[in-house]
């Protein structure tokens, strides 16, 4: 069925120490239940990483090492839970919003590996993970030629969406979910899929974007440059440390 996005979405967003998520770790995490617009629940976590937490990062998302480790709980139990209310949200039949979904959950992916916990693949009992909606992605398909940033608030800027405080995990997960659903108000073709459908139709979207932006970086004198064609899980790197 379609008009996924009246139904239960689920914001998810993670802050990090920094960008890979072969190298990075979580710093914070927020899984957020939006029912026809309205929060309904709002879970956060502040992790102890358990490595120092670059100041570039630190700048971006307001967490100090200092602070992580005085009050954030130990990472493997964040991880932990994070996926299994994601799981569990899945279970339910809900819809997984992330902007950006193949860094946060590629990233959520390295964490569950690097503690050896259970794959979301493995607590879903399939290989697959999902359904999963993201703006990013979606956005990029429907308006390919739109100049400017496509960062969460940029896009934000074009859909109408408040965002009160860039880089909050909790405020970038009902962002992405605002977005999601003015992006499908606008588009109604995109609205009209089945969670399943347009699961399917953000990885075809996201390759053709890989691909694209592969062989712009190239003509510009990058020629070993390689986008990751797979959504809405990378491939992951064995874990360092």
């Amino acid at each position: 069925m379609g008009d996924w996005h009246r139904g239960v979405l689920i914001g998810f967003d993670l802050e990090t120490t920094g960008t890979e998520p072969g190298d990075s770790r979580i710093v914070t995490a927020a899984v957020i239940e939006v029912r026809a617009g309205t929060v309904r629940e709002r879970r956060g976590w502040l992790a102890d990483p358990g490595i120092p937490i670059p100041e570039e990062a630190s700048a971006i998302h307001g967490i100090s090492t200092e602070r992580a480790v005085r009050e954030g709980r130990p990472a493997r139990e964040v991880a932990d839970e994070v996926a299994t209310a994601l799981v569990e949200h899945w279970a339910r039949g809900a819809v997984v919003v992330a902007y950006n979904a193949a860094f946060d959950l590629t990233m959520l992916s390295a964490e569950l590996a690097r503690y050896g916990l259970p794959s979301l693949a493995e607590r879903l009992g399939g290989p697959e993970t999902g359904p999963v909606v993201d703006p990013l992605t979606i956005d990029r398909a429907v308006d390919r030629f739109r100049r400017g940033k496509r960062t969460l608030e940029a896009v934000c800027g074009v859909y109408g969406v408040t965002l009160e405080d860039a880089h909050d995990a909790g405020a970038d997960a009902l962002a992405a979910v605002q977005v999601a659903r003015a992006i499908a108000a606008r588009h109604p073709e995109v609205a009209a899929l089945a969670p399943a459908e347009l699961h399917s139709r953000q990885g075809t979207w996201h390759a053709r974007w890989a691909r694209d932006f592969e062989a712009y970086l190239r003509r510009q004198g990058t020629p070993d440059a390689v986008i990751d064609t797979a959504w809405p899980l990378r491939a992951l790197v064995p874990a360092r440390g």
